[in-house]
């Protein structure tokens, strides 16, 4: 259960409020075509083949909320960013997941 509360960001959703609330940058790593039918207000669109070459638009951010359609590509997504230095990446699963907690 370890390995998928990890790939799946398990255990963390109580804490997304608290942590969009306080700025967090939202990132949304499916395709442009996914993003345009439906997102979460104020994310951005790094779909997942691009989130290795665009690393400097993660920098100097407190939190990272990453997420996507099931929470796959979002825990890869994660991993990557981790694999290149970020601690402060959170897996938000769905991107209507991390919808429910925006005000």
């Amino acid at each position: 259960m370890g390995l998928l509360q990890s790939l799946f960001g398990g255990g963390q959703t109580a804490d997304l409020k608290a942590i969009i609330g306080q700025g967090a940058y939202l990132v949304d790593v499916r395709e442009p075509g996914e993003f345009a039918g439906g997102t979460v207000k104020g994310a951005v669109n790094i779909p997942l083949a691009a989130v290795a070459s665009q690393l400097d638009k993660f920098k100097g951010k407190k939190n990272i909320i990453v997420f996507c359609r099931s929470g796959n590509r979002s825990g890869q997504a994660k991993t990557i960013l981790e694999q290149n230095g970020f601690t402060n990446v959170i897996n938000g699963g769905t991107w209507e997941n991390v919808n429910r907690f925006i005000s």
